[in-house]
């Protein structure tokens, strides 16, 4: 077209009066008697079976192509590098929760993403099905405690519970739109007798690196699932109360110099007391020595009551947190003297409960000693120390060379009065005497028991003050009950020697986000060991052999091959069920019958902590990866989990894999490239989901409805817009709300799916009938390079798993890009414009492309969409959307100058549109299309404004929506309109004057443009469309 040239606006405004243009009419006018034909019937509508509220999941056809046979059809087909996605095993008990919905929706949209680009996609979902939630569960269901089942009947029936609830949650992952197979085959669970043989490989190999070992030493303690802990099984809760109390021990002033050492040789003192404060009243039974720091300062204070005088020693740093301590001190102490804590070092003290027991003189007095973990920031200074309840009081003592580093001999040397229940002995006789104990034997020591404890020192005069006590403790994670610290023999790996490795490891993952790589780094530096043996049933053996007569603990590599050549014939559970002459290995025989071995050992009856059943799940891809080829170093390309996971799966699969590793077969590496973290679900006021608050969203409910969501529910393509619209490595928000924001969004995308494929007729575009880029106008280069945009930020961000980048740029195109402008622009020549015409076939090639590359970018967290979208254009037979890839678009797409120039002109559209919203809200404008825009500039104005102007001139009315745009100098004469609106703005330095005016001509019943001459039947474009 060439450039307009700028003539007065009396000359252009003359051309498009309705008087003045009758000439360009070539439609026949009207007879008086003809009746007014149904112009609609001309018009290209968009024609469409896609409807604009659907749930297509609810299509068996769908729902299956695009997830189990497409999974099928990748493994088969897909020629590009192997994805290997590592899925931490959710635990096999109970409904879904959003936590997990979340999880799995969030692996999927990775996992589909790389289909689409070629990947060949490696994903067995997995389940963890030991442990103690599990072995309750079945006690509960059958009304009996743990004794009163053989642990033969507790392992079937929880076998058979955790089968049935893996069922369960499958079939709710299923609903979720899932592409995975389901399969045994292609599915694991840890209690699948190959994964456990796997299991007991790993933990041999760390046997046979040295790294397993039994101690008997305090460790985390569960009463109310009867089991030892690792640390990653504790929540600490952080309104925890216990009662302190503030007691005395006497000092044995009968030791060598202590009244010299301690300055009170010439005063009248013939008995002192050490301050003690604890949180813990009920380990003072167990106490076994009282620790002091040799470099803080102490004193010896006198303190007048009625009962008389009595002689404190505490350190002087808590003097001041002392004395302000309400009711502490019946008088203000008076100071008698001064030492270091080295000077009572060495000194002895009377056990505290001596007063009560009949043969007090008998009992042996207790050491003072030094250490380092006696600080000045709590307490007294002075720590009472009971290695059977405290791992520093253990270390210390031991340290000392007062307790033995031999298994057997610690256990007969610790002082320990508390059983499996966590109830006190009638051992404790020994400490408080027959009389007193008969209060405390079968009590709980974080009930009764330590009540009763307080009651007894009260008795023995020992108490100086009882404190409730507001601080942070350790809670079973699986029961929600406080823990104790106990001494038990138990099973330990010794990570001192691995976490250098693992830090240095680590450093080779990429984290999402980046910070969770300080969080995981530092709970992996915080641990020296791993507590890996539960008192418990239902779990993986650890298959020690035991020796009756020596009680020692066999655990070898000789005695581990030898058991597991036995269980790979018969199966992990003959462990549990075989005679233990089975299992004894031919080096320890030493020529005896079956029937004599079988009375000289015993199988060990401790299982696995279950963070190491899920903590090699790596295992399962030694046969799939050949470590070093291709450079790959690592088993999954990708695990993600919850941010809990820093201190439970991430550690345990890091830990295992490189305390296992094998140099020559596999390198001491982390087992996985890239670690994902995401937050926790919380309702739409931030709180934690709790069925007290009565404020749990279920993911089922969502999808299928119930009496809070609509009645026929989401559908999952709703739940997994939400997915993947928040910005999930943070805490997450979900309610009714948020939830009907998310149908909404859906909503507009399938919209604009449906105005595109209503548009192209439910087909894709031919070749023949496609324009060449080249000959597309500024409107398609602007939108194709809003698509080429979409497209590299799509493909960066779902590589990144910033899934709400993907999300937020593909809700641009679809309501800014093209449904506020594009699709607005173009109805009319869509609808009017002869069916080939070139206008009308640019618009659709671009329609063609845009709906192509929009249906693979929403393709990963919208499936059953983009299978509908799909099966709409190509036919219900067709395959799945996944089986075609996802291709770059051609570079020309990105076209910086249309997107410039487009800026440029919806500067202007936008100041026409203000000036429409005033004269409609004056009454002057009822229709839009009733108005003419006059655009006037001056001659002296930039080139690129006029050049732009001039191009477009034939595209504004559409950009506009009005039925005429005419460009003129502003300088010229012009008509004096009916009515007017004008307003200036500035581009680029040249001020453009815009008006709005009644159109000059009449409205056209086939297109409603007022583009119609007086007296003709229909406008110039629509009489050469409807009598060609």
């Amino acid at each position: 077209m060439p450039p307009w040239s700028l003539v007065s606006a009396g000359t252009r405004f003359h051309h498009s009066l309705p008087w003045a243009r009758r000439w360009l009419s070539s439609s026949l006018p009207l007879r008086q008697s003809q009746q007014a034909p149904a112009w609609g019937d001309s018009l290209l509508l968009p024609k469409t079976t896609f409807p604009l509220y659907n749930d297509p999941s609810k299509d068996p056809a769908i729902r299956t192509k695009t997830t189990e046979e497409l999974y099928d059809w990748q493994r088969q087909h897909a020629q590009g590098p192997l994805f290997v996605f590592l899925d931490g095993p959710p635990y096999a008990n109970g409904d879904l929760h959003m936590g997990h919905a979340l999880n799995k929706i969030l692996k999927d949209i990775q996992n589909r993403f790389r289909v689409l680009i070629g990947n060949k996609v490696y994903y067995h979902p997995g389940w963890d099905c030991h442990g103690l939630p599990i072995e309750n569960k079945v006690l509960k269901q059958l009304g009996v405690e743990v004794n009163e089942l053989t642990p033969l009947r507790i392992r079937e029936e929880a076998e058979k519970y955790a089968r049935n609830e893996v069922a369960s949650q499958m079939k709710q992952f299923r609903e979720l739109g899932i592409m995975a197979n389901w399969n045994a085959e292609t599915t694991y669970r840890t209690l699948d007798p190959d994964y456990e043989l796997r299991q007991l490989n790993v933990f041999k190999a760390m046997v046979e690196k040295g790294l397993i070992y039994r101690q008997h030493r305090p460790v985390h303690y569960s009463p109310s699932s009867q089991s030892a802990l690792a640390e990653a099984e504790l929540v600490y809760n952080d309104a925890h109360f216990s009662h302190s109390v503030y007691v005395t021990f006497p000092l044995d002033l009968s030791s060598t110099d202590i009244s010299q050492r301690l300055g009170i040789l010439d005063a009248d003192v013939h008995s002192v007391s050490l301050l003690v404060w604890t949180t813990t009243p009920w380990t003072l039974t167990a106490n076994m020595a009282i620790a002091v720091n040799p470099g803080m300062r102490y004193r010896v204070a006198s303190v007048a009551s009625e009962a008389g005088q009595s002689f404190l020693v505490y350190a002087l740093d808590r003097a001041d947190a002392l004395h302000a301590i309400p009711g502490l001190f019946p008088s203000p102490p008076t100071v008698l003297g001064e030492f270091d804590g080295s000077n009572l070092v060495g000194a002895q003290y009377r056990p505290i409960f001596a007063p009560l027991h009949s043969s007090s003189s008998s009992m042996a007095s207790l050491p003072v000693i030094a250490s380092s973990h006696v600080t000045p920031d709590s307490g007294t200074g002075l720590v009472h120390c009971a290695p059977a309840h405290g791992p520093e009081d253990y270390a210390a003592m031991q340290s000392l060379g007062l307790l033995s580093r031999s298994t057997s001999d610690v256990a007969s040397n610790l002082v320990c009065h508390v059983n499996s229940l966590g109830q006190f002995t009638s051992d404790v006789a020994a400490v408080v005497g027959q009389e007193a104990a008969c209060g405390l034997v079968a009590k709980d020591v974080l009930g009764d028991g330590s009540r009763g404890i307080v009651d007894l020192l009260r008795r023995a005069g020992a108490v100086l003050k009882v404190q409730r006590y507001k601080h942070r403790y350790p809670y079973d994670w699986k029961t929600d009950q406080p823990v104790i610290t106990l001494a038990t023999s138990q099973w330990f790996a010794n990570l001192d020697v691995i976490k250098n490795d693992a830090v240095e490891a680590m450093k080779e993952v990429s984290f999402v986000p980046k910070i969770s790589q300080n969080r995981l780094e530092s709970f992996v530096q915080s641990r020296s060991e791993w507590c890996i043996s539960r008192q418990r049933v239902w779990g993986v053996p650890i298959p020690a052999l035991y020796h009756i007569p020596t009680n020692g603990a066999v655990l070898d590599s000789d005695s581990l091959t030898h058991i597991l050549d036995v269980l790979r014939k018969h199966g992990p559970g003959y462990w549990w069920d075989g005679p233990v002459s089975a299992f004894v290995p031919p080096s320890r025989r030493d020529g005896k019958s079956d029937t004599e071995l079988d009375t000289l050992w015993k199988k060990g009856t401790d299982t696995m902590d279950v963070w190491f059943d899920s903590g090699v799940a790596w295992s399962q891809l030694e046969d799939l990866i050949e470590y070093n080829t291709e450079g790959r170093a690592f088993g999954a390309d990708a695990a993600l989990e919850g941010t809990d996971q820093h201190r439970g799966w991430f550690q345990s699969l890091l830990l295992t894999a490189l305390g296992s590793a094998q140099d020559l077969t596999r390198p001491r590496t982390a087992p996985y490239r890239t670690l994902v973290t995401h937050g926790m679900v919380l309702d739409e006021q931030g709180k934690k989901m709790s069925k007290s608050l009565g404020n749990i969203v279920s993911p089922m409910a969502i999808i299928h409805g119930d009496a809070a969501t609509p009645s026929q529910g989401y559908g999952p393509d709703v739940l997994r817009l939400w997915a993947a619209t928040v910005e999930f490595w943070k805490d997450m928000s979900i309610g009714p709300l948020v939830l009907e924001q998310c149908a909404e969004t859906m909503r507009k995308v399938r919209n604009s799916a449906r105005f595109m494929l209503g548009s192209l007729g439910d087909r894709p575009l031919e070749e023949a009938e496609k324009v060449p880029y080249e000959n597309l106008g500024l409107a398609e280069r602007y939108v194709l390079h809003r698509l080429h945009r979409l497209d590299g930020i799509a493909r960066t961000a779902y590589e990144a798993y910033d899934y709400p980048r993907v999300m937020n740029e593909l809700s641009y195109m679809a309501n800014i890009t093209l449904s506020s402008f594009y699709f607005h622009m173009n109805k009319d020549c869509l609808y009017a414009d002869s069916k080939d015409s070139l206008s009308r076939r640019r618009v659709l090639t671009v329609l063609d492309q845009t709906l192509t590359t929009m249906t693979k970018v929403l393709a990963p967290a919208l499936p059953h969409l983009a299978e509908e979208i799909h099966s709409t254009r190509h036919g219900p037979q067709c395959p799945s959307v996944f089986t075609t890839p996802w291709t770059t678009l051609p570079a020309e797409f990105e076209n910086n100058e249309a997107q410039t120039d487009m800026d440029t002109l919806f500067r202007i559209r936008s100041k026409v549109h203000s000036l429409l919203e005033n004269a409609s809200k004056d009454g002057v404008v009822k229709r839009v299309l009733a108005t003419d825009v006059i655009i006037s500039i001056s001659t002296a104005s930039t080139p690129e404004i006029i050049d732009l102007l001039g191009r477009e001139e034939h595209t504004l009315c559409a950009l506009f929506g009005v039925s005429s745009v005419t460009l003129c100098d502003r300088a010229a004469s012009d008509m004096v309109p009916e009515w007017e609106y004008k307003d200036t703005l500035d581009l680029s330095g040249t001020e453009v004057e815009v008006a709005i005016r009644p159109a000059a001509r009449e409205k056209c019943p086939r297109c409603w443009m007022h583009t119609r001459p007086v007296g003709d039947e229909l406008c110039k474009r629509c009489t050469d469309v409807v009598h060609v």
